[in-house]
């Protein structure tokens, strides 16, 4: 079938969408549409043969067949050409041998269709991949019944437990001066100039113009000439990451050497090296430190501010937002230790793998949406591509729960809801619709974008009726996170989950070759 790896990896896919596939594979015939109301009498075999995988076999009655066939065969008749005859005036015997290919493969491809419909509608079955089906497999037999059958990856099934009135923790603050003026220092260092340090050695927060050199043993790996980095306590390159940055650099001084392990990713354009620790070496030609704009009238006024004041009450509403994703990150985290606790599921590592794409992207527009700055998000997305597996378990786990709930509940969205949502992401970024709608589109993020609000509208009708205990705010010190652009391997970096998703392309490729 065409495209199958692209389908594999939306966990959104539903029997219906499957059957658009088999609109473009095979020829259906049916403009009128008078076929499709046709209610075939099928019958329905459904066996479990794994985790999230069901067998399905399908045999349908030869009667439906057979009228079907026979009403092809009637018009075909009236006014098929067939030299030696004028229009419509050839035996019917001749007509059916010279075409019988040609209806036959119509004939099939339209009862496939409409059976794979049907059987979405009657059976409770949630595809979470299209089916692998060849229709070029699956012949119309001379007599009996036709059948075909085929295995689908589905979610799991589930009773969904009791969601409202659920009793949550909210953790709640005020937010100080001293919290303002940390996070306009945050802020203004992303607009700061770097000036050569001239006392003492590098510190966090600092930056070293370095060269960059990975190694596999003795094998050199990657060599980067002069780049810069941020000395914070992790650092994340765009396929590895070392937990211990800032304490492996302290001190550093223009000409040292420093030494550090990197951990790659799953992702590695090398899948030899995935999940290795590799050694890094820096050669460090200077260190910088930051230094931060002048807080003046002018500037403020290209940052959009008209006074000091207006910028700190900007900063705050930054601050309020940002705790407000984090509260209601905690609130999902609480309600889906409750709603799943009791539910064993055996999520397939493979699956998980090619779904593991989706689950990021999701993750993605939620901080997208919560405001967050591109270095921020930067950051916690690459911690998120380093636990993939676990991440994807978790995601794909409230994904489950959440659209069941607005299936329960019989939530949906339109084109409107989406374009709400890119208008109130636009405006706390301080951007306008179009851009960001252009940036969701390039990164891929529409379809992430609109499950996401599918799932939100879930979540909310479970905070709402939730009943809540304020307790006080426990802040912790999150470790920072420095990201560069940099690869530790070189060659292209594979997508999460794209290894298992071309492993299964080729299984089905060979399969339906078979």
């Amino acid at each position: 079938m065409s495209d199958k790896s692209k389908d594999a990896e939306t966990p959104e896919t539903t029997a219906a969408t499957a059957t658009d596939e088999l609109k473009n594979d095979s020829a259906t015939g049916s403009e009128g549409g008078e076929e499709e109301a046709l209610k075939l009498h099928q019958s329905v075999e459904m066996k479990d043969i794994g985790p999230c995988k069901k067998h399905i076999k399908v045999t349908i009655e030869r009667g439906d067949i057979d009228k079907i066939l026979e009403k092809q065969y009637s018009e075909l008749v009236s006014d098929a050409q067939v030299p030696g005859f004028r229009p419509g005036k050839a035996p019917r015997k001749l007509v059916v041998r010279r075409f019988e290919k040609d209806v036959r493969d119509r004939v099939r491809g339209q009862v496939l269709l409409q059976s794979l419909e049907q059987l979405a509608e009657e059976n409770e079955v949630a595809p979470l991949t299209a089916p692998n089906i060849d229709p070029d497999s699956i012949i119309i037999p001379e007599d009996g019944p036709m059948t075909y059958e085929f295995e689908v990856e589905v979610r799991p099934e589930f009773e969904l437990p009791s969601f409202k009135g659920l009793k949550l923790n909210r953790a709640v603050r005020e937010f100080t001066d001293a919290d303002i003026t940390a996070e306009e220092k945050r802020l203004l260092s992303q607009l700061g100039t770097l000036t050569p340090k001239t006392e003492g050695g590098a510190a966090e927060g600092d930056f070293l113009v370095t060269d960059l050199i990975t190694r596999d043993g003795k094998q050199i790996l990657s060599t980067h000439k002069e780049i810069t980095i941020r000395i914070d306590s992790r650092l994340a390159l765009k396929d590895g990451y070392c937990d211990k940055f800032a304490e492996a650099v302290a001190g550093a001084k223009a000409g040292d050497k420093k030494h550090f392990t990197i951990t790659l990713l799953d992702t590695v354009a090398n899948p030899q090296l995935q999940g290795k620790t590799v050694e890094a070496e820096l050669d460090i030609k200077e260190v910088k430190t930051l230094r931060l704009p002048e807080l003046n009238d002018g500037f403020l006024e290209r940052l959009g501010f008209s006074s000091q004041e207006q910028f700190r009450e900007g900063i705050l509403a930054s601050l309020k937002r940002r705790h407000d994703y984090e509260q209601r990150l905690a609130a999902r985290d609480q309600v889906m230790n409750q709603l799943t606790g009791s539910l064993t599921w055996d999520l397939p590592r493979d699956l998980l793998q090619r779904q593991a794409r989706r689950a990021l992207q999701r993750r993605l527009v939620e901080m997208q949406q919560a405001g967050m700055s591109e270095q921020e998000i930067q950051g916690r997305y690459r911690l998120l591509q380093r636990d993939t597996i676990e991440s994807t378990t978790t995601a794909l786990k409230e994904h489950f729960v959440l659209q069941k709930i607005a299936e329960v509940e019989k939530m949906d969205i339109d084109e409107a809801d989406v374009d709400e949502e890119i208008e109130r992401m636009a405006a706390q970024n301080n951007e306008s619709a179009r851009r960001v709608r252009a940036r969701l589109e390039k990164g891929d993020l529409m379809e992430a974008l609109a499950t996401q609000i599918v799932e939100r509208k879930a979540l909310d009708l479970i905070l709402d009726s939730a009943e809540y205990t304020d307790v006080p705010y426990q802040k912790t010190a999150e470790p920072t996170m420095g990201t560069v652009d940099e690869q530790a391997v070189p060659g292209t970096a594979r997508e999460p989950g794209q290894e298992a998703t071309e492993a299964k392309a080729t299984e089905e490729a060979g399969e339906a070759k078979a």
